[in-house]
């Protein structure tokens, strides 16, 4: 069985801030089993490509002990914002084709997404959205 790597709100966070994201982020549950919140943390980060990506671990997972320390967050919900609003990647990337949000994504997907929205030049979603292809 192959195992996961584990995210928190901090390695997120530093994920986002090495590739020169602005970024914000807050802890929504603690260690007391009935908090009312329905996520453990959320991160948002905006690159200076004004693409802004919004990060959320909904729950924590349970692991046998022989697996990981308790409850830990592998998959996360990711959200893609230009301009206030939602927006798809141009055609040609593997991530948000005809849809705003991924959700299940794992540490490697995440690192994939961050590095493709970071490095993007947003007047190629503007072309694409004034051709008819987005």
């Amino acid at each position: 069985m192959q195992q996961t790597e584990a995210m928190t709100e901090d390695s997120v966070r530093e994920l986002v801030e090495a590739a020169g994201a602005r970024v914000m982020s807050r802890g929504g549950r603690t260690e007391h089993y009935g908090s009312p919140r329905e996520f453990s943390f959320e991160v948002k980060a905006v690159f200076a490509n004004g693409l802004a990506l919004h990060i959320i671990a909904r729950q924590y997972n349970y692991r046998d002990p022989w697996e990981a320390e308790g409850r830990v967050n592998d998959l996360v919900d990711v959200a893609l914002i230009q301009g206030g609003g939602p927006t798809c990647l141009p055609k040609g990337h593997s991530w948000f084709q005809g849809r705003d949000e991924e959700e299940g994504v794992d540490w490697p997907g995440l690192r994939q997404i961050v590095e493709v929205v970071s490095g993007l030049n947003p007047k190629v979603i503007e072309l694409q959205r004034l051709t008819g292809d987005l």
